[in-house]
């Protein structure tokens, strides 16, 4: 485990990055300072990269569009490679017909319409169409009224013996420095413990989610985990996820983990990167724009 300070000297030893989102790219606060930069060099170099997350609240055209409204133009559509995409995955090979519930936004219910199934919000499931309900699945923490609907997917799932997907496994995200809010994974994770269920997840750390993006880029060249590096913010769903899959990890400080804690929730997880450095950001003076 090595602190670097210079970025650029980290990805300029890899033929493919792997980005998080949250906490790499973007802040609750908007993109992170610089990290502009980070991509005009990546395209001027010709490197190739990709967004690897656990949203799976937007379509990737529609993510990809959030950040082209910030500016971020390079980042396209078949550059982001979400949970979301596992999710229509396993439904197209695994739920056939019936009726797909799903706690979520209308936008995140994309994955399950693009798969040809009716959908329903949670909260309009009722004693007339109980029986359709073939899978529930838990796509973003808004959307949906936490008691009622929470209260209603419990007894859906302790009336429905159906495969429960959580598209997202991230248990927490920062709403401020000193703030954080539950994220989906994490009402999964109550609703899962009380129902006395196991829930289907994808997305980061589970291998799924990189051997996902590892096939997709292998249809298209060849290349060895050893040329591709995860940069993540988060110790237990990014670096985790990386080094269980083989990969190189970058830590970046700029997101879920401090500069203050880092050491601290290294030692006390046993989750080691194989880089810690302060943010993603290349600075425009070091390859001479």
């Amino acid at each position: 485990m090595k602190c670097i300070d210079n970025f650029k000297s980290i990805i300029d030893r890899y033929e493919i990055i792997f980005f998080d989102a949250f906490g790499v790219i973007k802040t609750y606060q908007g993109l992170v300072p610089g990290i502009e930069k980070t991509f005009s060099y990546l395209v001027a170099e010709k490197k190739e990269f990709y967004i690897v997350t656990n949203d799976a609240s937007r379509s990737p055209a529609q993510l990809a569009e959030s950040y082209h409204r910030k500016g971020l133009k390079e980042i396209t559509a078949d550059r982001i490679i979400s949970s979301g995409m596992l999710t229509k995955e396993y439904l197209d090979l695994k739920v056939l017909d019936g009726i797909v519930a799903y706690l979520g936004t209308p936008d995140s219910a994309h994955y399950i319409e693009s798969s040809g199934l009716n959908t329903l919000p949670v909260s309009e499931v009722n004693n007339s169409n109980i029986d359709k309900v073939s899978a529930l699945i838990f796509l973003d923490d808004e959307g949906f009224n936490w008691f009622e609907d929470l209260n209603k997917a419990v007894n859906i799932l302790r009336k429905r013996t159906i495969p429960v997907i959580v598209a997202n496994t991230d248990q927490a995200y920062p709403l401020s420095v000193h703030d954080v809010s539950i994220a989906i994974g994490g009402v999964a994770s109550m609703i899962e413990n009380i129902v006395g269920k196991s829930f289907i997840r994808f997305g980061k750390p589970d291998s799924q989610m990189f051997m996902f993006a590892y096939d997709l880029i292998r249809e298209k060249r060849t290349i060895s985990k050893k040329e591709i590096v995860m940069v993540g913010d988060t110790l237990q769903t990014d670096i985790l996820g990386g080094n269980k899959f083989g990969l190189d990890t970058v830590l970046v400080l700029s997101g879920n983990t401090l500069p203050g804690d880092a050491g601290t929730k290294i030692r006390a997880t046993g989750i080691a990167p194989t880089y810690i450095c302060e943010n993603a950001v290349v600075e425009l003076g070091e390859f001479g724009f």
